[in-house]
């Protein structure tokens, strides 16, 4: 593991964040893959795939961004600490919301006449892609900007911490793949189609990610704001999107218990190595 840490130390961190979204949007490709084995899922699998996304995008919003950011603001704004945190994590959150009503999409688990955004006659095969889409920007620009801030050298941000972001974004990017391609099967494409349109929901991480490193290099008193917005952004995603598309059916409580796995597995990283 050190190792891997000290390569992505010497990289340009705009690189960096390049390599270390292309590896989460890999890990999506390897989940969609499965379709060529499976063509449905047990509702409970996907529940539980969902909830472990929401739990690892919800400690990553406190561990890996929130609290850096309020550190941070302590020692860049010391009048208003609590101004910059505040501030980014709510137009991060807005943003997203507005993404959501605008952008035509369609949630996993939800019929047709429940997509959401602006009124179109798009097939749901796009509207799926789309909502995932919507989903993985924030992800990418998390880990991004993490590796952006560390590369200023500051104390709160450092590289160890965002390749374990990087780590746990792929690690629930994994069953997140599967949780596209597999309904997509379902609904008649071929499984070439159904892998292809899965791992595309995730090639948005490595643009979002470049975007956020170079954002925080070039404009460094934003970088607090930065972490924030991109917290603010996931946990959105996390209450708008991923939570509600585990409750249509009876296995909530499968969902909770991935959602507790998903926390835990995304704190012992970000604490242990970051």
């Amino acid at each position: 593991m050190q190792t891997i840490i000290d390569f992505f130390a010497q990289l340009n961190p705009i690189l960096a964040a390049f390599i270390a979204t292309t590896f989460t949007w890999f890990l999506t490709a390897v989940g969609a893959g499965f379709v060529f084995f499976f063509k449905t899922l047990h509702r409970k699998v996907l529940d539980t795939m969902l909830g472990f996304t929401g739990g690892v995008m919800l400690a990553a919003s406190f561990w890996s961004l929130l609290q850096p950011s309020i550190e941070m603001s302590e020692t860049l704004y010391p009048s208003m600490p609590w101004m910059p945190a505040a501030v980014g994590f709510l137009i991060g959150g807005l943003l997203i919301f507005s993404l959501d009503k605008w952008l035509p999409h369609l949630h996993i688990n939800f019929k047709q006449e429940e997509k959401e955004g602006v009124p179109t006659n798009w097939h749901s095969t796009t509207l799926l892609v789309l909502a995932i889409t919507l989903h993985n920007i924030p992800e990418g620009l998390a880990v991004g900007v993490l590796f952006g801030a560390a590369s200023l050298g500051m104390d709160n941000a450092t590289t160890t911490g965002a390749v374990a972001l990087a780590l746990g974004i792929g690690l629930q990017n994994l069953p997140e793949g599967t949780a596209i391609s597999v309904p997509l099967r379902r609904q008649g494409l071929s499984r070439l189609k159904s892998f292809w349109y899965g791992q595309l929901s995730a090639i948005v991480e490595p643009v979002a990610g470049i975007l956020g490193a170079a954002l925080v290099i070039y404009v460094q008193p934003v970088l607090p704001f930065a972490l924030a917005f991109a917290a603010g952004a996931m946990v959105y995603v996390v209450i708008e999107e991923v939570i509600p598309e585990t409750q249509r059916d009876k296995y909530t409580d499968a969902a909770a218990l991935g959602f507790i796995g998903g926390f835990l597995i995304m704190m012992i990283l970000d604490v242990g190595l970051g």
